[in-house]
Formats: structure tokens, sequence, C-alpha cells
């Protein structure tokens, strides 16, 4: 991951939550109020409207110098030439995305608990995910929250950087960085607020004030 990442604010895209906007609108209105980083997630896209979605974020995040993440699918990553991609536990090995991708591309990596982030310590991924802080109605495949007590615990433990994530607003916002998170991720916070700018915009200042 190269000097210039910034995970502060992350933003995790999710059409159905855009109020009938387009993502792109969504996304370039985030940006613009001071999200860092963005991972386009795609569950019920076909491979080819995720592609040609990936393409066209990936050409106006370029504008901004804003890296684009592809959530869970390397071929799509691959074929966008985006600039990382973000795997859970049960998506592919990380070792395999890691030789597939090269070594000049930002991976993350999804952790739920203690065994999580020391098998992550073994491998030199870019950041991980702790997943979920908080509970969240936007994924309901999760484990349990891991709370302020679980981000101190596992952000300790991590050699790597970690991003909270998961029931994340401006009201908890701090509290996550605090506890010892290097970045926040959110998803409802921008993609439903209606002023995405104005919302990143919150975001960035809680982040601005509560950094280590």
């Amino acid at each position: 991951m190269g000097p210039q990442t910034n995970l502060s604010l992350y933003l995790v895209t999710d059409r159905r939550l855009s109020l009938g906007r387009s993502l792109e609108q969504v996304v370039e209105e985030a940006v613009r109020g001071g999200v860092t980083i963005v991972q386009l997630r795609e569950k019920e896209a076909s491979s080819r409207e995720f592609y040609e979605l990936a393409v066209r974020l990936k050409q106006m995040l370029a504008l901004y110098k804003v890296p684009l993440i592809i959530n869970d699918r390397l071929d799509i990553a691959l074929a966008c030439d985006a600039d990382g991609l973000h795997i859970g536990q049960e998506d592919l090995p990380y070792p395999v995305a890691r030789q597939l991708l090269g070594r000049d591309k930002i991976i993350g990596l999804s952790v739920e608990n203690r065994a999580d982030v020391e098998e992550a310590n073994l491998w030199d991924i870019d950041y991980i995910g702790l997943s979920p802080v908080f509970t969240t109605d936007t994924k309901t495949d999760t484990a349990p929250a891991l709370g302020l007590e679980g981000v101190r615990e596992l952000t300790a433990l991590s050699v790597h950087p970690a991003v909270g994530i998961g029931g994340i607003h401006p009201q908890n916002a701090g509290e996550i960085l605090r506890a010892g998170a290097n970045g926040i991720a959110v998803v409802s916070a921008i993609m439903s607020a209606p002023d995405p700018c104005k919302a990143a915009n919150e975001l960035s200042e809680i982040i601005k004030q509560n950094k280590k």
C-alpha cells in the first residue's frame, strides 16, 4: 500500500441505499466531502454490470486520486485494473489473491475475532476491516458485534492498519478512532444521506478531531 493511501474515511457502496440517485453521483459527492477510499460492493449485479460500473467509477475516482477497491470479485478487480481488492474470510484465500493481483495493489481482509487477526498478522496485507463494530442493517450475515472493547483488543493485536465497519455514524465515529482504529468505513451514513457531500464532510471533521 503506497504512502498516499488514506484509509481514514472509507465508503462502501450499496446502490439499494442511494435513494434513487446514481451510484456515480453519490460517490462523487462523497469524495468531494472528504471520502478517502471507495469500495465497490455489488452483491446482486451481473458480472457485466459490475464491470461496467467499476470502469466508470475508476475513471471518475482517478480524477480525485481516490483509490477504488473491489469487494470480493478478483476477476472484476483485474478486468478494470482497480487499485485493490477487499476479501472476507469466506472469499478467495489471501495468498492466492496477492499472487494474482501483484504486489502493487491494495488488499484488505475482513476480520471478526482474535484468530482472524492472528492469521492476518502472518501476511503482508494492507489493512484489516474490523467487522462488525456495531450491529447493522446493511449486512445481515455478520458475526456478533465487536463493540468498542473488541476494537481496542483487535487493533492492539494487529500489525496492520485497521478500519472499523458496521453501524458507524457521526455519533459513534470518534469513539471507534479513539479505540484504536485507523479509519472508519460507512455505508448508509453516506449512501442514504440527503446530502452525501455534507455527510462525508461531517465525518471527515470528526476524524480530524480524533486521529491518533
